[in-house]
């Protein structure tokens, strides 16, 4: 008894001392010998206030669809800030009884509070308790949740029982008063403060915990949402229902204690036993914000554009911490419509639990003033659960460890009608083998074949439709190697040839992993980058095509149509400026050459039968078939498909009914024209429904 006694008095001597020089502290700002450190220390002090009386809080940014549907939302706290009208008095009334009922009559410090829980310590030595007013509280929260992003360590310093930290919170508490009213300071703590379940501030809690705004909740549900923030993860109702029921009807009980239900005492104690027998009231499935590239929408499917997205606008100058703060609006290129398509056709020839077998499409709007992407798809899910046929990799935007096989022959083909070396109409050799006088392999002479019997000469335009290898070589020798990389890098190619290394890798910023692969190619004299071996981009192969039949205009495959922040004002990007990556006559020769691969005799001819629009088209299998790939466009829409081996080792993919892994033997290999042809004609059947035909441009006689 003596040593509880004894105790008591210490933490009532304790508290009495903390409460005079809380009182000095905030009162009586330090003079004489500290001088300039003291104006330091009160300028923070203002700073500080200054910012509350801001509150520029972490909002969700909503991501919309072309058609301005919800596709995901992304956020650090779920919050939705409402105005004073917006709450509900009995919300007011609850948090005022339960946390600070003096409110309306302190400064931003109870010194009577203080004195309370200073007397209670010294009587049976119980913890220090009703000090702290919601003026403190908000400050204690806007540091811990704003300031320090709610992190465990701001949470922590924010929090600490300690004498400085309760001066400093005094200090800012007693300037907030003075600077904003009590509404303004009630309104901004219910903003701000967290309700337990991902919710922060009262009106992501209405919404979470009874699927209504907080201007409409009643005394039974405003008193269970301000009991919850006392402890929020003990409280959970969606947990421990019982526990929530009791702490609300505390609630209840102080809100008829502190007038809440009127004057009259019998009246207000029927009120307040009507709403302690009130049910719960939650909702069965609390409506929790999706939050993440799996997010609203069809997360699985719209979840690859989404990657893309963020890591798009990272480089264009909006970075992700801003993004899952800033409250942002943004309005992205995606199809919906599209998008389905391009999922539905890829898990059509390869099945979305396929082991080892990835297929994925990119879909390009082209244009001469800005490429839009309008879909990102594959045969995987987006996810993280590889058994059930997921990827959180953006397949199709990203750079693949994989090649497009003979689609790098359309860069051989524009830069030879670019120099002038051949035209569209005009014969080119087509030996069976070709040793090549320029490009070695090793030590050794380099030397290739054709897949195929063809005739000994044939135009380019047949060439690029039936593909032999040896006619290529020998147009990339007339042409120059390092012409024929740089007009891949020129059409789209631009991430693939200098953002990567030769495996496929991102280029460090240090160098250590260079040179890029495009460097790499240029340095070896490898004469092999016409067949197409080399990392590539499905993304940046659509936009290639789109290159094409846009007049040789370039622009940055952009995800996002425009983007407005908390305030409704647009946010400008860094984006790279559309250029003009080759002629348009050079562009547009290259399109009718490219017009033959679909049509009888072409490699692409069985998949796109019984299509009847104009479009250029190239099909591409790498030597080893651990890839095939098709590139096609029409005046409206260029997209891309490669099939590759996504497995921890890569295997020959074989073709069959689907497409499987089959170790090291490729005399099954699967081609281009099997499963990447397939995939593109039918999700462009899809997205072209309705849209009218569309010729490509005339070739220029010089160009013949």
């Amino acid at each position: 008894m003596f040593a509880a006694r004894a105790t008591g008095l210490v933490k009532l001597v304790g508290l009495c001392l903390m409460a005079g020089v809380l009182v000095a502290a905030v009162l009586f700002p330090v003079v004489g010998g500290l001088g300039l450190a003291s104006n330091r220390a009160a300028d923070t002090v203002d700073q500080t206030s200054g910012e509350l009386t801001k509150a520029e809080l972490p909002l969700v940014t909503t991501v919309l669809d072309m058609n301005g549907q919800p596709i995901a939302y992304l956020y650090d706290q779920y919050r939705i800030p409402v105005p004073s009208e917006g709450i509900a008095d009995t919300m007011k009334a609850a948090i005022i009884a339960i946390e600070d009922k003096r409110f309306f009559e302190h400064k931003g410090v109870d010194w009577q509070g203080i004195a309370r829980a200073a007397a209670k310590a010294g009587v049976d030595g119980g913890a220090s308790q009703g000090a702290s007013t919601l003026t403190q509280q908000y400050v204690k929260n806007y540091l811990a949740f704003v300031v320090g992003k709610g992190s465990e360590e701001a949470y922590e310093k924010a929090t600490e029982v300690t004498l400085g930290r309760k001066i400093s919170e005094a200090r800012i508490a007693t300037q907030l008063e003075q600077k904003m009213s009590k509404d303004e300071i009630l309104t901004a703590y219910l903003n701000v403060v967290p309700f337990g379940n991902g919710a922060f501030g009262v009106g992501a809690a209405a919404r979470t915990y009874f699927d209504t705004t907080p201007d409409k909740l009643t005394v039974p549900q405003a008193a269970m949402l301000a009991g919850l923030v006392n402890e929020p993860s003990r409280l959970n109702p969606g947990s421990d229902v019982d526990a929530a029921i009791k702490r609300r009807n505390t609630v209840i009980e102080r809100m008829r204690d502190n007038g809440a239900f009127g004057p009259d005492a019998k009246v207000a104690e029927e009120k307040a036993a009507e709403y302690k027998a009130a049910d719960i009231g939650v909702v069965p499935d609390l409506k929790l914000l999706p939050n993440g590239c799996v997010g609203a929408g069809d997360g699985p499917v719209y979840g690859f554009f989404c990657r893309y997205l963020v890591d798009y606008l990272e480089k264009a100058g909006l970075p992700t911490e801003e993004l899952l703060r800033g409250g942002y609006t943004i309005t992205t290129t995606m199809d919906p419509v599209a998008t389905r398509a391009a999922k539905d056709a890829a898990m059509a020839q390869v099945p979305k639990t396929q082991p080892g077998v990835a297929n994925a499409m990119a879909v390009v709007e082209p244009g001469t003033d800005k490429h839009r992407v309008r879909a990102l798809a594959a045969n995987r899910d987006f996810g993280n659960n590889a058994d059930a046929g997921q990827s959180a990799y953006s397949i199709p935007a990203e750079v693949t460890k994989f090649g497009a096989g003979s689609i790098y022959k359309v860069f051989t083909a524009a830069a030879a009608l670019e120099r002038g070396v051949t035209g569209i109409d005009k014969q080119i050799d087509v030996p069976k083998t070709y040793t090549s006088k320029v490009y070695k392999d090793g030590n050794k002479p380099y030397t290739v074949k054709n897949a195929a019997d063809y005739k000994e000469k044939m135009t380019l335009t047949e060439a690029m439709a039936q593909s032999p290898n040896t006619a290529f070589i020998i147009l990339e020798e007339k042409t120059g190697l390092n012409n024929v990389v740089d007009m891949a890098s020129r059409l789209g190619l631009r991430e693939s040839m200098q953002g990567v290394d030769w495996k496929g890798d991102p280029l460090k910023t240090d160098g250590s992993n260079g040179p890029s692969q495009g460097e790499v190619y240029k340095r070896d004299n490898s004469g092999s980058f016409t067949l197409g071996a080399g990392p590539t981009s499905v993304l940046e192969l659509s936009n290639v095509a789109a290159t094409i039949v846009s007049g040789g205009k370039w622009c940055p495959p952009t995800p996002v149509e425009k983007i407005v922040d908390r305030n409704g004002k647009p946010v400008q990007l860094k984006e790279a400026a559309c250029d003009q990556a080759v002629a348009p006559e050079v562009a547009n020769a290259l399109a009718t050459a490219m017009s033959a691969d679909v049509k009888p005799g072409g490699t692409a001819a069985a998949a796109a039968s019984g299509w009847d629009r104009p479009m250029i088209g190239k099909t591409g299998t790498t030597e080893n078939h651990w890839s095939v790939a098709f590139l096609g466009a029409t005046p409206q829409f260029a997209g891309a498909v490669m099939t590759f081996t996504d497995g921890v080792a890569p295997q020959v993919i074989c073709s069959g009914t689907p497409p499987r892994l089959c170790g090291t033997n490729d005399a099954g290999g699967v081609y281009g024209g099997q499963v990447a042809a397939p995939t593109w004609f039918n999700a462009m059947r899809v997205i072209h429904d309705g849209k009218p035909r569309a010729d490509l441009p005339p070739v220029e006689p010089r160009f013949r």
